[in-house]
């Protein structure tokens, strides 16, 4: 029999932000797949836990972890707890973020003139500073060790601007409505963090890849959707479960000659 080049089994994963909708989604995906799934939150309790991932939650190839990507302390403390449990990771999928969605309050919405300069440290502590601190703690160990991937899961707007145009319905009705600055410059700046992490560590046996991904359904204003997909060729916004594959691609073999780079799955938002 050949080997599965996609095989994740065994493999011991680090997932931030792993209830969340989409980290809910890689978290399944990866257990499924015989793999062992540190999943970290800042807000982890059994009743959110059993909410979330139902009876799956007792699997023993789950682990479910309080910490806060923006506090260094509570990454080493998880690092311990994953160590004591199984051994060193092998993965870390750096997925917790912050976002300004289309319904927050106005002023994370304003014009950037006046936009808030503490939305804008907050976002970049968790978006960027977090993911620094993760790789230096899971990264750190996987270096250590001798192997490993990290993911870092960016967005198209780290890639290109927010197309204001999309939020005219707010406009239309009277608001003052921008996609603020602080995300777009948080998820680009996780590109140079991979570029820079893939040659640091190369000779450590860590791969180090930026994952961009475009919108995922999870029942938006019908009038924000009206015109988001306008610009989107897909014509549709992504399932949630559409990004399961480029997840295991990057964890296993599969990817094992890729580094410093960044895959885009977002329904060809980007061509245009």
């Amino acid at each position: 029999m050949p080997q599965d080049l996609f095989s994740v089994k065994d493999k011991i994963v680090v997932l931030t932000g792993g209830l969340g909708q989409l980290g809910r989604q890689f978290a399944l995906a990866l257990e499924e797949r015989g793999a062992r799934v540190a999943v970290l939150d800042n807000r982890v309790d059994e009743v959110l836990v059993r909410q979330r991932f139902g009876d799956r939650a007792r699997n023993e190839r789950f682990l479910f972890l309080s910490a806060d990507v923006t506090v260094r302390a509570t990454l080493e403390k998880a690092l311990e707890r994953i160590r004591e449990t199984w051994a060193e990771p092998d993965v870390l999928i750096n997925n917790a973020a912050l976002d300004s969605p289309p319904d927050s309050a106005a002023s994370e919405n304003g014009p950037f003139e006046t936009y808030s300069e503490s939305s804008w440290d907050q976002m970049m502590a968790v978006n960027l500073k977090g993911v620094f601190l993760c790789c230096q703690t899971f990264g750190g160990a996987m270096a250590e060790a001798g192997s490993g991937s990290i993911i870092n899961i960016s967005s198209i707007y780290g890639l290109v601007s927010p197309n204001q145009t999309v939020y005219d319905y707010r406009r239309a009705n009277g608001e003052i409505f921008f996609k603020p600055a602080a995300y777009s410059v948080s998820k680009s700046g996780l590109l140079n963090l991979t570029r820079y992490l893939s040659t640091y560590w190369a000779e450590k046996g860590v791969r180090v890849n930026t994952l961009t991904f475009a919108g995922v359904h999870n029942n938006q204003d019908e009038r924000f959707l009206q015109g988001y997909l306008r610009h989107m060729p897909l014509g549709r916004m992504a399932r949630e479960d559409e990004y399961n594959g480029a997840v295991i691609f990057l964890a296993s073999d599969a990817s094992s000659y890729m580094t410093g780079a960044n895959l885009i799955i977002d329904g060809g938002w980007t061509a245009w």
